[in-house]
């Protein structure tokens, strides 16, 4: 858009260019004069949280207005189609546009680095690059109606315990290649108007006034030309948060005269004021494009909510083809469960909808089964946990009079919310009891979860016949469910977090949520099923997983490389079965290493895929050599190590139906060589090896091959020693010797 007319900061006084820094209210940005109108910003991520007329300065606002309430992300990301996350996130701004919000307060992009975590519901995965390919989906559909999106929580924000003041402590390696790239492909791709920093420490730096983070990573390497916002609350020193580059704090502290003062004495640049100030006006000329609208098709959003639902519930196991039922079959089918009657649909805190209609399975089911077929319904057990024997007593007695018993089982409310995490993730213990004499008497159990977190499904799942994941499902979860439970539609979601064991087998087991104000992310990279595929570690069930009514074979796997370093990689996957479904086709880029140094594969593309019986579609990926690369700390940059890496094609993780080896020339930068730079380092560079060599003969000192022979572990040794070392082992080394080989190798 053209802004080349619209007023800039230069025109305004630096206390209204401060003005411009903070909010005015907790929903609304300062206006100025006629320069700048008050622009509004709103929760949440999968559904408009506008507060009623009276309730605007309300924090969690409890009177808001309804809006249609979509899965949140948890769910959404297992539908693996960025096509519907955008759909969704143009219904959204669609909504916003309606209330009046300029700017939507989502999506959540933060990596699943604990099931323990208590905000989990509102992101995607446990892999940055899902995350990342649904994450821009969501932001584009937002934005294409000229609504901003605020991508959050800016960065490695993975725990709600301590979450004001814990620093998560973490090496450049991890943040780069696990905590990061989402964020980076939003940025580069999607271009989205906001990003809000989060709450904690980022290597003991506050987020909100991080300078590595907000302006060297996000501005100066990537390019962000948008808005940086505080989470509600996050910002500790104003001044700091401004010099490091923050635009906007949110909601208001009352201290745009510290920014003042701050200015007045030198204590901060008058430009990192300006600056700001026109951030929150290119923002304000981005949103003031937007097409407006006054209301939306209540309907076909309930209906969008609806596919969304169904296009993402995860059919874990489906033994002896329990599901689908068939709706006209002479049968008696319980119910068993109170989250049949009075649904889980999304989780607790700052994303919490008001929805305009709310179905529920067992209505669902009701009204979709035909005569022939007998439906009862019991609770079992109280949403509280109160104990209740009589629900107990009346749910095993119909269990033991029907064909079929669907038990509807998940956490209550109170178990995961925004502002605290889980402490383990078992189902709660009456449910458990329940679902055993259940399936003791009736012979055909399924299960329907309902949680917005992992949970254990390890100590259960083999009294059932069928498990079906439907995350928390939005206001049309319980039309979504029937859909799928009798078989209008076949399920098409895909687990994007391992579901463990058990906890201990969680790789951040030993180090979440930390103490004395850090949290230690000991595991490094190795998080989700880069740690369990890695080590061989038994799941539950392993990341991309998911079952459908049908069967799918992949064949003709070819790999073209590219002449500008890239790979194109096609397959052909057929449905081999009866029904029409969806396939979710996985390409994992994956390096055989003897001492792993990296995880064993990882995703890399993915596409979905929906084929009628006997049909089949040629599916294409393309790859770079950045999906190949891993970071140098060393050498402050991407690297690409020279060799043989494979493809694989698979419907999850585990399950890798073609495989095929390519070859990678290697893009690695040549690392700088110094007196500390070991004598292996030395061998190892194109220019210092040989100098190295030529010096060793030159002092009729041994060379690496005379070493290996003389024992090859005295060689290995020496590998490790820096260079300077040298001088004192009592050979005839000196320091200058040293210095010149450092001084030959700058001077080429």
């Amino acid at each position: 858009m053209n802004t080349s007319h619209s007023p800039s900061a230069a025109g305004l006084s630096l206390a209204e260019q401060a003005s411009l820094t903070s909010g005015a209210t907790r929903w609304t940005t300062q206006p100025v004069r006629d320069v700048v109108r008050a622009l509004t910003l709103s929760d949440g991520p999968h559904g408009m949280r506008r507060p009623a007329d009276g309730a605007e300065d309300a924090v969690l606002a409890p009177e808001s207005l309804p809006a249609t309430c979509f899965p949140p992300a948890v769910t959404l990301g297992s539908s693996w189609d960025p096509e519907l996350a955008h759909r969704v996130g143009a219904a959204l701004a669609r909504e916003a546009s309606a209330f009046g919000v300029d700017v939507v307060l989502g999506p959540g992009v933060n990596i699943k680095r604990s099931p323990l975590c208590g905000r989990n519901f509102e992101y995607f995965s446990e892999d940055p690059h899902i995350t990342g390919v649904m994450g821009a989906a969501v932001v584009e559909g937002i934005q294409s109606l000229g609504v901003g999106a605020c991508v959050k929580h800016f960065a490695v924000n993975n725990q709600e315990t301590d979450r004001m003041r814990v620093s998560a402590d973490v090496d450049e390696r991890t943040l780069r290649e696990i905590y990061l790239p989402a964020f980076e492909h939003i940025v580069r791709h999607a271009r989205p108007y906001t990003v809000m920093c989060a709450y904690n420490k980022v290597n003991g730096v506050y987020a909100s006034q991080n300078d590595w983070l907000l302006t060297q990573v996000l501005r100066e390497e990537w390019g962000f030309d948008g808005l940086v916002m505080s989470d509600w609350g996050a910002v500790a020193d104003r001044v700091a948060a401004l010099a490091a580059g923050l635009d906007l704090e949110m909601p208001p502290t009352g201290t745009d005269q510290e920014v003042v003062t701050a200015v007045e004495e030198g204590r901060l640049d008058a430009s990192a004021v300006s600056t700001a100030a026109d951030r929150l006006l290119r923002l304000r000329d981005r949103v003031d494009g937007a097409r407006r609208f006054d209301d939306w098709d209540v309907d076909a959003h309930h209906e969008l909510a609806r596919e969304a639902a169904r296009s993402s519930a995860v059919l874990l196991k489906n033994e002896r083809g329990l599901l689908p039922l068939d709706p006209a079959a002479t049968q008696t089918v319980t119910v068993i469960g109170e989250f049949a009657r009075t649904p889980r649909y999304q989780g607790n805190g700052s994303s919490h909808v008001v929805p305009t209609r709310l179905s529920n399975a067992l209505d669902a089911l009701t009204g979709a089964v035909g005569d022939a077929t007998t439906l009862t319904f019991a609770p079992g057990f109280t949403l509280d946990g109160t104990p209740a024997p009589h629900l107990f007593t009346q749910a095993v007695s119909l269990a033991g009079a029907a064909d079929v018993a669907l038990v509807f089982l998940g956490l209550p409310d109170a178990a995961e919310s925004e502002g605290y995490d889980r402490t383990d993730i078992s189902l709660p213990a009456e449910q458990i009891a329940l679902l055993r004499e259940v399936a003791r008497v009736c012979p055909r159990v399924a299960v329907v979860l309902a949680n917005g977190g992992a949970v254990s499904v390890s100590e259960w799942q083999d009294d059932v016949d069928a498990v079906l994941e439907a995350w928390l499902p939005g206001q049309a979860g319980g039309t979504a469910l029937a859909d799928l439970i009798l078989g209008f539609e076949s399920p098409s979601g895909r687990l994007t977090e391992t579901l463990p064991h058990r906890l201990a087998d969680v790789p951040s087991h030993l180090h979440f949520p930390g103490r004395d104000g850090h949290v230690v992310y000991g595991e490094g990279r190795y998080v989700g099923y880069r740690h369990y595929d890695t080590l061989d570690v038994p799941v539950a069930y392993p990341f991309g997983h998911g079952l459908t009514y049908t069967t799918f074979v992949y064949d003709d796997l070819t790999a073209t490389a590219t002449d500008d370093g890239r790979w194109t990689v096609e397959a052909t996957v057929t449905n081999t079965g009866s029904r029409f479904a969806h396939e979710v086709v996985q390409l994992y880029v994956a390096f055989d290493e003897p001492h792993p140094t990296r995880p064993r594969h990882e995703l890399r593309g993915f596409t979905k895929a929906g084929l009628e019986p006997g049909a089949s579609a040629r599916v294409r990926f393309e790859l770079t050599e950045r999906d190949l690369a891993w970071w140098s700390t060393s050498l402050g940059g991407w690297a690409n190590d020279p060799g043989p890496f494979t493809v694989e094609i698979g419907a999850s993780s585990h399950d890798i139906r073609l495989r095929t080896v390519l070859h990678c020339t290697g893009t690695a930068p040549v690392a700088a060589l110094g007196t500390m730079s070991t004598f292996g380092e030395w061998l190892d560079h194109p220019v210092g090896g040989p100098l190295l060599l030529a010096a060793l003969a030159r002092a009729k000192a041994p060379s690496p091959d005379e070493l290996a022979a003389m024992d090859p572990n005295l060689l290995q040794a020496a590998r490790d020693v820096p260079l300077a070392k040298f001088t004192g082992f009592g050979l005839d080394v000196t320091t200058d010797d040293i210095d010149q080989l450092v001084e030959a190798v700058r001077s080429r």
